[in-house]
């Protein structure tokens, strides 16, 4: 079984026991937390929600708080001798998906 799982504005594929990387959440390191869903597929069965399925969230535990690797941003205008140099780490926090239902 697995569902489409609203997570911070986004959508993504989610089944129990997987461990995904989302954009930071404001929560704690250990709490648990829940998020709609907007499909289930169990086997041949197919349950869509208008926009989302009343009754069925997803339980999700959060592990910790990472950050990407650092990327460099570099502007410059030719010619003009202006150069702006800036590095950048995007946060995002590990969940695991507890249980769906």
């Amino acid at each position: 079984m697995y569902a489409i799982a609203n997570i911070s504005g986004k959508q993504y594929k989610v089944e129990a026991g997987q461990t995904i990387t989302v954009d930071r959440l404001n929560a704690e390191v250990g709490e648990e937390l829940t998020f709609p869903v907007m499909l289930t597929v169990d086997n041949d069965k197919v349950k869509a929600g208008n926009p989302v399925i009343k009754d069925v969230v997803v339980k999700v535990k959060v592990l910790e708080h990472v950050r990407d690797k650092k990327i460099t941003v570099f502007k410059y205008k030719p010619k003009k001798n202006e150069r702006k140099k800036q590095g950048h780490r995007q946060p995002y926090t590990k969940i695991t998906i507890e249980s769906i239902g």
